[in-house]
């Protein structure tokens, strides 16, 4: 009977049942695809994610599943599989083979060598106008956005919409059947200024607490349209309006219409470990 390890850690957060739940699979040789879906539709976190030797020069590489799919990219997922591998593996950076390509992630310790942060480089997204930006002021209850409405691909598909107040995004009250069926990752409601930004992300699993793959392009929005510089860091709170507090650092450097370099970084905490027998 095969004996498949797990470990759940809480990711953009150093307190345990806070931040975004992700469990990780640290040897997934001999899985199907069907079988790590049904796994994480088991579990039910918004992410899964199954570790595999290299392929391509990385470190190790990963497969990433929701309840209902798999991604090519997320950000909690990564950081957090960077965090329970980097303990056994004693490496200052580990390199995540992943569907959109290879992510570094460098890890940084005390004095007693406990891993307490870690930066990732992402992949640098994609950007297009958003052609229905009225469908979705509709579906999260909200008027417009204060910047435009474009989507980011970095592997995951986010749209952005600016609000005038963290005030309004505690109103919110989106229609999440409908998100659902826009084809989306999901869709990031902001705001804030200069280096301090709140954001809620609405997804077909609800709200998530902390959302990695979409805070690396808010930065790359906020410095495409001036709100912050090209290289400034920003801290996004995020989860607090569902009791899942998390804490995200991003920045992004570029100018004259390019994005050059991603980097997301933040804290995690393992919480549990558990065997599946099957």
């Amino acid at each position: 009977m095969p004996r498949l390890r797990y470990v759940v850690a809480d990711v953009f957060t150093d307190t345990p049942l806070t931040g975004n739940q992700l469990a990780v699979f640290t040897d997934a040789r001999g899985l199907d695809d069907a079988t790590m879906q049904a796994l994480a539709l088991e579990l039910r976190l918004s992410e899964s994610v199954f570790v595999f030797p290299p392929e391509s020069g990385g470190t190790v590489r990963i497969r990433i599943f929701t309840p209902y799919f798999e991604l090519p990219f997320a950000g909690h997922p990564t950081l957090g599989t960077a965090f329970v591998l980097g303990a056994p593996l004693q490496l200052e950076v580990i390199v995540l083979e992943t569907l959109r390509g290879h992510v570094p992630v460098r890890l940084e310790r005390d004095e007693s060598g406990r891993i307490v942060f870690g930066r990732m480089e992402q992949p640098v997204p994609t950007i297009a106008t958003y052609d229905e930006p009225e469908r979705l002021y509709g579906l999260v209850g909200v008027e417009g956005s204060a910047l435009p409405v474009e989507l980011y691909d970095n592997g995951a598909k986010h749209v952005f919409l600016a609000l005038g107040s963290v005030e309004q995004l505690a109103a919110l009250r989106p229609d999440t059947p409908g998100i659902a069926r826009l084809g989306l990752t999901g869709v990031s409601c902001f705001a804030g200024a200069d280096a301090h930004w709140t954001l809620r992300m609405f997804w077909e699993g609800g709200e998530d607490p902390a959302t990695g793959s979409a805070v690396g392009p808010l930065a790359c929005h906020l410095a495409r349209h001036g709100k912050i510089g090209w290289g400034d860091e920003i801290v996004v709170s995020q989860g607090g309006f569902i009791d899942r507090p998390s804490t995200l650092y991003a920045r992004a450097e570029g100018g004259d219409g390019l994005i050059d370099r991603v980097e997301v970084g933040g804290q995690a905490v393992t919480v549990a470990r558990g065997e599946f027998k099957l």
